[in-house]
């Protein structure tokens, strides 16, 4: 069976399903799935160098705020 995220085993209920992918330089991307709906991604461009953070209602899951963070500039 599909799990959301595509996550090997399903959440228990009242939990929420997410995946986070880290980068690979600058030839892959980094990603972040939550409850199977892709936040960031190199294919949605809202993706940065540095800490890619999406910020997400606890309660309700709804997404609040993305941003990248660049670490490396300062």
């Amino acid at each position: 069976p599909r799990h959301k995220c595509g996550n090997q085993k399903s959440c228990p209920q009242n939990y929420f399903a997410f995946k986070i992918i880290s980068g690979a330089a600058n030839v892959v991307g980094p990603s972040i799935c939550f409850e199977d709906m892709v936040l960031m991604s190199s294919v949605k461009n809202n993706i940065g160098r540095g800490l890619n953070i999406a910020l997400v209602n606890g309660t309700t899951g709804q997404l609040l705020k993305t941003d990248a963070f660049d670490m490396y500039s300062g």
